[in-house]
């Protein structure tokens, strides 16, 4: 049985994911949490980093970590644009609290920079992580970024990113680089059913109805 354990950086997560030896390190988290993202991963045989997306706070640790384990780095073709700059794709807001949030992380995409990288592995939608120990798969959920994923855990666990957020309160992502995808992919992660769901910000909670279902009104 794979576990799911909450690395808490700042106001952000890492996670690992482990059977009791072998684990998976997912995200990263800033540069000044580096050493207890390490710590935490030195409990494990942790073989290998997978991504959510490839903004900083969750990528910035990515080539050291690799490097200091000597292990793989794994994510979507689709964000590899991130890794050159995270402002290769742009970000939108339209709550206050979430527009509050973009000017922040604007300000940090201006500048914070990626330690260059190259992912080992290109992961997509229905991907297995069986071969790394834990029994997890990739769930495609663009919207947030091009190429951003989440990781199901024996379908009880449910790992998003920033696919949806709890930074304030638990709500689809505040930021977006395609509403419509975003929209899709809150959808997608209702219709998982009994879940819970561990946000790149923020306290896990059960999985519920993200998006509101519309009513559409009869013309007669």
């Amino acid at each position: 049985m794979s576990e799911i354990h909450r690395i808490k950086c700042g106001n952000g997560n890492c996670y690992i994911i482990e059977n009791g030896v072998d684990g998976i390190l997912v995200d990263t988290g800033k540069k000044e949490f580096v050493n207890r993202v390490l710590e935490a991963c030195r409990q494990y045989h942790v073989k290998l980093i997978v991504l959510t997306h490839a903004h900083f706070d969750h990528a910035e640790n990515a080539a050291q970590i690799s490097n200091a384990l000597g292990i793989p780095i794994g994510m979507s073709e689709k964000d590899c644009n991130l890794i050159q700059s995270n402002a290769n794709q742009g970000l939108s807001a339209e709550t206050f609290l979430g527009k509050i949030v973009l000017s922040v992380s604007l300000k940090d995409f201006s500048v914070r920079t990626l330690e260059k990288f190259k992912p080992d592995i290109f992961l997509k939608d229905g991907d297995s992580l069986s071969g790394y120990g834990v029994n997890a798969s990739i769930i495609a959920l663009p919207g947030h970024t091009d190429g951003s994923i989440g990781i199901d855990v024996e379908n009880k666990g449910f790992i998003v990113g920033d696919a949806l957020m709890n930074m304030f309160y638990p709500t689809v992502s505040m930021l977006f680089h395609n509403k419509s995808e975003m929209l899709d992919s809150a959808g997608k992660i209702s219709r998982l059913g009994n879940r819970t769901i561990y946000f790149g910000h923020g306290k896990p909670v059960r999985n519920k109805q993200w998006v509101k279902q519309r009513t559409v009104r009869s013309t007669h």
